[in-house]
């Protein structure tokens, strides 16, 4: 079976766009044209679109993702790359959940200083905003 591009986004939830940039990016190979010079994506090429999308979708940066389409392509290597990869992305998001949460909590903070009863020019949001110095915490 094949697929149009149209079909394929469907399929897969990946705008039309984004594929063409996967393709000219090398992560998809290029389709068989039609006649009419319309792509046509085989059901290799779904899988390597959901594939890329569920990598995106975890966060992974397109590097990795070259990676381990590479480690796909040899599958007689060891994983070891892949687990160092999923690794890399675990220790990333924990650093970014670990921001989050400091953010969260000046924000928090921030927001508990102001009633909302005063005028702008007595609004601690505003001055918090406007100053760093008046963190409790480096949230940066």
């Amino acid at each position: 079976m094949d697929f149009s591009i149209g079909e394929l986004s469907k399929a897969t939830g990946v705008k039309v766009p984004t594929i063409r940039y996967y393709e000219k990016e090398g992560l998809i190979e290029a389709p068989i044209r039609t006649e009419g010079n319309q792509r046509r994506y085989q059901s290799g090429d779904l899988d390597r679109l959901r594939f890329l999308k569920h990598c995106r979708d975890l966060g992974l940066p397109m590097e990795a993702i070259r990676e381990l389409i590479d480690l796909s392509l040899h599958p007689d290597q060891p994983c070891s790359n892949a687990n160092r990869i999923a690794a890399e992305q675990l220790q990333a998001i924990r650093a970014r959940i670990a921001h989050l949460k400091k953010l969260e909590k000046e924000l928090a903070r921030i927001s508990a200083s102001c009633t909302g009863e005063h005028p702008a020019a007595d609004c601690n949001i505003l001055k918090a905003f406007g100053d760093h110095e008046l963190c409790l915490s480096d949230h940066k």
